[in-house]
């Protein structure tokens, strides 16, 4: 990928050494919950298959956290899309989630979930744009209610589920 009058873009697993980086990146991609340090160190070491880091010569630029939740190998739950600022509105995060449905690792997966609150109209329209990519339908169910989250004053994630997509629509 390469994204107009910058150095090429490389999308590639994370590494054990890009958790400060990726934590940095969330730091400047509001609404995104910023999560502990640790938490990204875990994701690279124990979800490489599933994450996705973007760079370019001049550091990271996006990464997607994504997992296959227990027992349903054909389903990819995504965590987190975060872009830079610096590389937003060319297309990285959808490039990326495409590129990540493509690894050999995820050939069995015709369902992608993730949750996104109602204020992210970024997000939503990224996933929108997503099903319609893979030509599969886009359906939104309640999840983790307003409430369930506290004194946090976080609103409600409603779930998004696209699929199921054929094989042929990842490619």
């Amino acid at each position: 990928m390469h994204l107009s009058g910058a150095p090429p873009t490389r999308l590639r697993p994370p590494r054990r050494a890009d958790g400060p980086c990726l934590h940095a990146l969330v730091a400047h991609c509001p609404p995104l919950d910023l999560n502990s340090l640790y938490l990204y160190l875990l994701l690279t070491e124990h979800f490489p298959q599933t994450c996705l880091v973007a760079e370019d010569d001049h550091g990271v630029l996006g990464m997607v956290s994504a997992y296959l939740p227990p027992g349903r190998g054909e389903t990819l739950f995504v965590w987190q899309v975060a872009v830079h600022p610096r590389a937003r509105g060319q297309g990285l995060a959808l490039s990326m989630l495409r590129h990540l449905l493509r690894r050999p690792g995820l050939r069995r997966v015709r369902w992608l979930e993730t949750t996104v609150g109602p204020g992210n109209e970024a997000s939503r329209r990224l996933f929108a744009r997503l099903a319609r990519t893979l030509n599969a339908p886009l359906r939104e169910s309640a999840l983790f209610d307003a409430a369930l989250f506290g004194v946090d004053a976080h609103e409600a994630e409603p779930l998004l589920r696209i699929g199921p997509f054929p094989l042929s629509a990842v490619n």
